[in-house]
Parts: C-alpha cells; sequence; structure tokens
C-alpha cells in the first residue's frame, strides 16, 4: 500500500492553454529548486502555470511567471510568489534544448507540475507556435468527434 502511494504522480497543477496554442513536439521531466513554504503551499493551494515560460540562460534551465500561492502559515519565510525558479535537468539536456530553441525558433513551456514521490516535478515541453487555421482544424476535429460520440450514444439507446 504504502509503496502504490509512494510511486503515484499527484497533479498539482496542467498547463491546458498551453496545449491549445502550440504543438508539442517533445516532453522533459525535470525537478524544480523550491523553497520548504512553497512545497507546503503546493500541497495546500497549488500553483499556477498559466502564461508561465522557460528560458535558457548561462547554461541553467529557468521558469519564469509560474505563481506560487503564499503559504498562510509561512509568514517571514514565504518568498514572492513570482520569482524566477531553477529547473533541474543535465546539462546534455539543457544544451540539446537550448539548440533546438535557438535554431528552430521552438518555445520551451512548463506543461504541468506534479508530485513524483515526494518531490516535484515539472513537465516542460519543446513546443511550435500554432496559427490561427491549425486551432480552427484542432476545434472542427473537437466537434466533429463529439457530434459521432453522440450520434453513436442516442443509436445504443
Amino acid at each position: 500500500m504504502a509503496d502504490n502511494k509512494k510511486n503515484a504522480n499527484r497533479i498539482i497543477s496542467e498547463n491546458r492553454q498551453a496545449r491549445h496554442d502550440y504543438f508539442v513536439l517533445e516532453a522533459l521531466e525535470t525537478g524544480i529548486e523550491l523553497v520548504g513554504t512553497e512545497v507546503k503551499s503546493m500541497r495546500v493551494n497549488g500553483a499556477n502555470l498559466k502564461d508561465s515560460w522557460c528560458e535558457i540562460s548561462e547554461g541553467e534551465l529557468f521558469v519564469n511567471g509560474m505563481h506560487v500561492s503564499p503559504y498562510e502559515k509561512g509568514n517571514i519565510f514565504n518568498r514572492d510568489p513570482r520569482r524566477v525558479r531553477r529547473l533541474l535537468a543535465h546539462k546534455s539536456e539543457i544544451r540539446r534544448l537550448y539548440d533546438k530553441v535557438r535554431q528552430e525558433g521552438l518555445t520551451l513551456i512548463p506543461l504541468k507540475l506534479y508530485f513524483k514521490g515526494s518531490r516535484v516535478k515539472v513537465e516542460v515541453g519543446l513546443c511550435k507556435g500554432k496559427k490561427l487555421y491549425d486551432k480552427r482544424d484542432d476545434m472542427a476535429k473537437r466537434q466533429s468527434q463529439r457530434d459521432i460520440e453522440r450520434a453513436l450514444k442516442e443509436r445504443n439507446q
């Protein structure tokens, strides 16, 4: 029982808007450098990945714009909710991502924030922006799929 709980992934926050605005070409699981009150806050309140992005500077990977609500009982130990946080990944992975972002014009977007055991992990996506017609195609496909499912459901009843 304890083994199952330790291996379970509990999602803290998901960036659904990113999948709407971007094609996700590749996803990478990274750790994140947090302060104790931020982890406690994520266990209670959660965090918000909306309008957040990642950047690589001086060989390190950082997440910007991620909001972690201040912990209610943290008083003086609370940090700025929107501070820049370092992501933990291997140098070879960071170098590979940096080359793709620089050469191919791709973007790094945090897709998901979750607990893996007792550790907080961030899923970073290597993304390419969608054009307006791509978004319309996706919406049309979703709508037609819903119509098909609805028709099948009515037929079976």
